[in-house]
């Protein structure tokens, strides 16, 4: 293979850093900004709770599909064009989106949006990775994980502040610009590797196609439903629960026998890229998992509105934003990645514990500040030492196969983190319930005289006597209620916080390799 270099200098390498982080930004901070306008989108399109949870779940369902197979489509039309052609679906998907009617027409336009979008993140990841020297990779990556941290967080309160001040089709039209400008960008600077010959129609691996939609598109289904229909009690999640499984089990055994592979397996034989999937995994949880479950405490136990909830993680963004090069700067030093991702787990699980301990009915805003922007710490320094350790060793093609795994596991993490904790607070909230309850036995004079001092209250204000006695009931059991979901918050805190210090001893364990010299870059551009 010739040495045709991708590496990219002065402007031309600015501006494809640029189109590339905006292309990663348009996908996430679509896959965010929606959450806050479903109770709108609701209302036009006369949808049903139920119904209006597909706007999200389809759009994931497509980004998951999409991811592992970027690689390999990237190889069979040409990364320029193949990544082109995913910003234009994008942004027509996203014209289409702000026009649908109705909601099944609006969850099918967010599923091929996701279709386009899944392949704008690894796309630019790759894009970016492999237009900087070997030396400036922790730099590439820095400015990549930008755009990935960030997106998640301005997701809601840009989203807020369009449906306060505009309408919800806005967040679909805000996409068609920027998607416009980075098509022209990409057309006019991206360079295309040049990989072996295209393969014919008939060599490709359907089959392995078919595997891994239904394996992951039933996934994702299971996981994204799986609390609102009750788990195994439903028989659609039952059923698909079990296709999942049979589709990973075909599509794992046809692509380490098809002679050209949809998803190349083998790559996973390298044990950084092993390991890196399996953190990335994690980080997904942890990213996804707290940026699902702040947001909804502060709305649902605070009664903050959507622009506040969005606002409230904007200083840690930044933080998070200003850690960045700093970290890509430290590992250009030398410093190992390990230690980064061990140290980013500590500040994580520090977070938690910090977010567990000042939960109440009625936190301020300013006690959220400084644990907040103790989580971009943690996060900045979980990002791209997990993605720079995960891709270090591997080399040409496999960047972009290394790229779509982490991706996709990262994506797969956030889904689990986000049903997990949903299921997980749904059961300890009735856990928490049944104990308070338990506790307030009727004929318990301290509880007699709560209801006896607030029905008082009431006639004081007056009610007839029969009613101010029935809502100082319905007051009593709203209290608990709001107690016991303000203590299934901090279960969740404290367990993630669990999950992410047990997993530092093994980040510790793992083998780091060297930076690579200058004489190496040669042999690296192969």
């Amino acid at each position: 293979m010739q040495h045709e270099s991708l590496v990219e200098y002065g402007s031309r390498r600015v501006i494809i850093t640029i189109t590339a982080i905006f292309c990663a930004l348009l996908e996430i901070v679509d896959t965010t900004i929606v959450n806050v306008a479903l109770k709108n989108m609701q209302g036009t399109l006369g949808a049903t709770l139920n119904e209006i949870g597909w706007v999200i779940t389809a759009y994931a369902i497509g980004n998951v599909i999409i991811v592992p197979m970027t690689s390999w489509l990237s190889a069979q039309f040409g990364r320029r064009n193949y990544f082109a052609a995913s910003i234009i679906i994008f942004t027509v998907f996203s014209f289409l989106c702000g026009n649908a009617n109705g909601i099944w027409q609006l969850v099918f336009f967010r599923f091929c949006q996701g279709l386009g979008g899944g392949a704008l993140l690894v796309t630019s990841q790759t894009i970016i990775t492999e237009s900087y020297p070997p030396e400036k990779r922790g730099m590439a990556q820095a400015i990549y994980g930008l755009g990935v941290i960030i997106g998640p967080t301005l997701g809601p309160p840009l989203g807020g502040y369009i449906v306060d001040h505009f309408s919800w089709p806005y967040i679909f039209y805000i996409n068609i610009p920027i998607g416009i400008i980075a098509t022209l960008l990409t057309l006019q600077f991206v360079k295309s590797p040049k990989y072996a010959e295209k393969k014919a129609a008939k060599d490709v691996d359907w089959a392995g196609i078919a595997f891994l939609a239904m394996a992951v598109g039933s996934l994702q289904y299971v996981l994204e439903r799986g609390q609102e229909d009750d788990w195994f009690s439903s028989k659609t999640i039952t059923v698909l629960a079990i296709t999942a499984f049979l589709g990973f089990f075909f599509f794992i055994w046809r692509e380490l026998t098809a002679k050209n592979p949809i998803v190349e397996l083998r790559v996973l034989k390298n044990g950084n890229l092993r390991v890196g999937t399996i953190l990335s995994f994690i980080l997904g949880f942890g990213l996804y998992g707290s940026t699902f479950i702040i947001p909804l405490y502060t709305q649902t136990t605070l009664g903050w509105t959507a622009q506040q909830a969005g606002l409230l993680m904007v200083p840690a963004a930044l933080t998070t934003a200003f850690m960045m090069p700093v970290i890509g700067q430290m590992l250009q030093r030398g410093i190992k990645q390990q230690y980064l991702v061990a140290l980013g787990m500590l500040t994580f699980f520090l977070f938690c514990f910090w977010g567990y301990k000042i939960l109440t009915p009625d936190t301020s805003e300013s006690a959220f500040f400084w644990m907040l922007i103790l989580r971009g710490f943690g996060m900045g320094m979980l990002f791209i030492p997990i993605t720079t350790l995960s891709l270090s060793t591997l080399k040409g093609q496999q960047i972009g196969q290394g790229a779509a795994f982490t991706g996709m596991m990262r994506q797969l993490g956030g889904s689990f983190g986000i049903a997990l904790i949903t299921t997980f607070m749904a059961s300890q909230n009735v856990v928490h319930r049944t104990n308070f309850v338990s506790k307030m036995a009727v004929d318990n004079p301290a509880v007699q005289q709560r209801i006896q001092g607030m029905q008082q209250n009431y006639i004081a204000h007056g009610m007839a006597p029969d009613i101010a006695l029935k809502t100082a009931y319905q007051t009593l059991d709203y209290m608990v209620m709001k107690q016991a979901g303000v203590l299934s918050y901090m279960d969740v805190f404290l367990y993630l916080g669990i999950m992410f210090l047990i997993c530092i001893p093994f980040v510790l364990m793992v083998k780091g390799n060297k930076q690579p010299k200058k004489e190496d870059l040669a042999e690296a551009m192969h």
